[in-house]
């Protein structure tokens, strides 16, 4: 699921495994810095302790344990969090990142290992309805640098249907959320999961869904074509493990959703 620049934050708290196994030879584990988002729940985000937390993190963490690796989780801000990665300073993103085309362009994905549609919230007291938001009736407010930013673009402003204007982005999806609370727009869109637990306990209501069936993988360096090889492998038996189930139990996540 962001401004410009590439800001490389490791918030001085990090959530660093070391661990050796089976799958690693010699006496030093190799060592990977794992960017994600810290505002991205369920799939990743940093607590107010400073640990990295979610879905893709706990994933990660079995990963490293399982294949005998070392793992730094970097926060980075979305929109700079591609740059990071081309310019070395993170090994791969593991953070819920929907591939598209312009994504593939810049970047190798894992195969993809779950899927999201786009949901569309409103506030409690508002008449808002999502035909009108796709008839471009409505202020839409979204993350910057997000496919949900992405798909009003395509779908609503190039083709005429939605003034520019009318789309108003936001660093993360919680500030969209405050700025809907607050009147200053008239509906958010963001990832299905993640933004039924931003508005959890607000007076805001989901209005919608747009089935954009958008599928998550971990993105690689073009040139690590060896690192793509060895996450699609530790993905696929991640998947194949019964902590797979365990891990989408413990995070709200069902298979409605893939």
């Amino acid at each position: 699921m962001k401004k410009h620049g590439i800001l490389t934050l490791l918030i001085g708290i990090v959530a660093v495994l070391a661990v050796a196994g089976a799958g690693c030879t010699g006496t030093t584990e190799p060592d990977y810095i794992v960017g994600i988002d810290d505002a991205y729940p369920p799939y990743s985000y940093v607590d107010k302790d400073g640990n990295a937390q979610g879905f893709d993190v706990d994933s990660m963490k079995w990963i490293a344990e399982k294949k005998g690796i070392t793992v730094t989780f970097m926060p980075v801000e979305w929109s700079g969090i591609i740059p990071a990665l081309q310019a070395g300073k993170i090994d791969m993103v593991y953070a819920g990142m929907s591939i598209t085309p312009e994504r593939q362009e810049a970047v190798n994905f894992s195969n993809p290992y779950w899927t999201v549609n786009q949901d569309v919230v409103a506030r409690e007291d508002s008449n808002v309805t999502l035909e009108d938001v796709l008839a471009g009736k409505v202020v839409l407010g979204a993350q910057q640098g997000c496919t949900a930013a992405h798909w009003i673009e395509d779908n609503l402003i190039e083709n005429g249907t939605m003034p520019a204007d009318n789309l108003k982005t936001y660093a993360n999806t919680q500030l969209a959320v405050n700025d809907l609370e607050a009147g200053r727009v008239d509906a958010v869109m963001y990832d299905d999961v993640s933004i039924q637990d931003i508005i959890k306990g607000k007076p805001v209501k989901t209005i919608g869904s747009v089935e954009t069936r958008e599928q998550f993988g971990v993105a690689i360096r073009k040139e690590d074509t060896a690192l793509l090889e060895f996450m699609n492998e530790a993905i696929a038996e991640l998947q194949a493990d019964p902590y797979w189930e365990e891990l989408k139990e413990k995070h709200n996540l069902t298979e409605s959703t893939t």
